[in-house]
């Protein structure tokens, strides 16, 4: 079965940093596309950041760009969203998703609706 967990969330406070982990199981996602979305209360999912299949094409919404770090494991087939500096405004639960989309694969992507498979999510607080 195909499947997505994310971990490494939690309750931490302004400045402090996580790291949010995705790991992959049943179908080796080695030659995919992966990304990072986040959800809060009463918003819409929005992106986060990309990671085109070989880690050469990273991506990054404006609000995270030089606080947000995505890297992958193709030999453990993971993928990590490093998170500094982190802002009360970062809560949200953070999903991590799977992009078979042959143009996602080669340069990353952005949209929503070109990935396929998601993760469960994990919650992220980050208190004042």
């Amino acid at each position: 079965q195909d499947q997505l967990v994310e971990s490494g969330g939690g309750l931490v406070q302004a400045g402090d940093s996580l790291r949010l982990s995705c790991a992959a199981s049943g179908r080796a996602f080695v030659s995919y596309a992966y990304g990072w979305f986040r959800q809060a209360p009463g918003k819409e999912r929005e992106f986060v950041s990309g990671i085109n299949w070989n880690g050469g094409s990273t991506s990054y919404a404006d609000s995270v760009k030089d606080r947000f770090i995505i890297s992958r494991d193709h030999a453990e087939n993971m993928v990590y969203l490093q998170m500094n500096s982190l802002k009360p405004e970062d809560t949200a639960v953070y999903y991590c998703a799977v992009s078979s989309d042959y143009e996602c694969r080669r340069y990353g992507c952005q949209t929503t609706s070109r990935y396929q498979y998601w993760g469960q999510g994990t919650q992220v607080t980050v208190s004042s």
